[in-house]
């Protein structure tokens, strides 16, 4: 997967050179872009960076300026924002949707996902970023793409110890999408609020824990300044692609070849994001271990029982959704195509 990363900016670095130079795109655009952060890195190297590299490969003609969540809409219903035409473009988590249509979570990532390597191949190989826009156009009328992924995320950072299923009970949780419903049903007792909310409530105690982001995107929220307990892995959450929502207007509005270069610099900053959370993520701990949290592994029969309720969900929407049912069943064969690969990706040894 690195080598397919580094050749797909060896391509980007060709493309960016035949649109600087080519006379056929030299219409000027300005779009308007809805997020829901209001910080970190999901705005640092998701909207932003994305913004960056359309200017670099347009050479400046077209200028995305990013605005914080809650600024020209709620944080949670960007996809709405865009669709109203109050902005441009987007930048969300696709899974904040769930509610609208439970598709939504199969873009964004669920319970019963896969992990962030395997979520890539499906998307740019697999048909995944087909039956993503085709969804979006067909249900909503806008343009739909990855933009920024996440490896696995942190389960909670917690005012309390979190190791198995009864300390689960009652538990009041941040979390959003269909974990709401999940992590219901094994216990816990979910709320959901954009990230800006987050670090008071939990400084309150309003909230006992919250799921966020991976290890290293959680250094910015200070999470662990009122949470000492950091619990992983994030089973809830093995992966988590993000979206790039473009009004159809906007977008009939720009040529075929501005429109490619759109996708192109989503993917780059896709797979960028990808490598740069990685390599944080390594170091991460080790942050968390010096400023005094306790880092606790959660107990198989959590991560079990968690991954058997995202199936066991997943396949009682499948029987009354035909949308989830469509990207569900590309799913499922994508999985199964990939059933042995770590027998021939995967060198068991390692040095002690």
């Amino acid at each position: 997967m690195i080598f397919q990363a580094s050749r797909q900016l060896a391509v980007a670095a060709v493309v960016a050179g035949t649109f600087a130079t080519t006379a056929f795109a030299q219409d000027s655009h300005y779009f308007r872009m809805a997020t829901s952060w209001s910080g970190g890195p999901l705005m640092e190297i998701g909207a932003e960076a994305f913004a960056e590299r359309v200017r670099q490969l347009s050479g400046g003609r077209i200028d995305i300026e990013v605005f914080p969540g809650g600024t020209l809409g709620p944080a949670l219903r960007v996809s709405e924002t865009v669709q109203q035409g109050v902005a441009d473009m987007g930048h969300t988590w696709v899974g904040y949707d769930w509610g609208a249509d439970p598709t939504a979570v199969l873009f964004g990532g669920y319970a019963g996902t896969f992990d962030t390597e395997r979520m890539l191949h499906w998307l740019y190989r697999g048909g995944g970023v087909e039956l993503q826009e085709e969804w979006r156009r067909e249900t909503m009328g806008v343009i739909s793409m990855p933009l920024f992924i996440r490896t696995a995320e942190v389960f909670l950072h917690s005012r309390v110890p979190v190791r198995t299923l009864e300390d689960l009970q009652g538990l009041r949780l941040r979390t959003a999408g269909a974990w709401i419903e999940m992590s219901e049903a094994m216990g816990a007792a979910p709320v959901t609020m954009p990230g800006g909310d987050i670090y008071p409530a939990l400084e309150r105690g309003v909230i006992d824990a919250v799921e966020w982001g991976t290890l290293w995107e959680n250094i910015s929220t200070g999470f662990h300044q009122v949470a000492p307990y950091v619990i992983i892995p994030g089973v809830h959450q093995p992966t988590a692609p993000f979206e790039l929502v473009i009004n159809e207007r906007a977008w009939n509005g720009m040529s075929a070849e501005d429109q490619e270069l759109i996708r192109i610099a989503a993917r780059l900053t896709t797979l960028e994001s990808w490598l740069t959370i990685g390599q944080e993520d390594a170091k991460a701990l080790d942050f968390f271990r010096e400023a005094g949290n306790e880092i606790i592994d959660l107990d198989p029969e959590v991560q079990y029982e968690a991954r058997a309720i995202g199936l066991a969900w997943a396949e009682g929407v499948a029987a009354e959704n035909p949308w989830f049912a469509r990207v569900h069943e590309s799913l499922v064969a994508f999985e199964e195509l990939w059933q042995d690969a770590e027998r021939y990706r995967i060198v068991q040894v390692r040095r002690d």
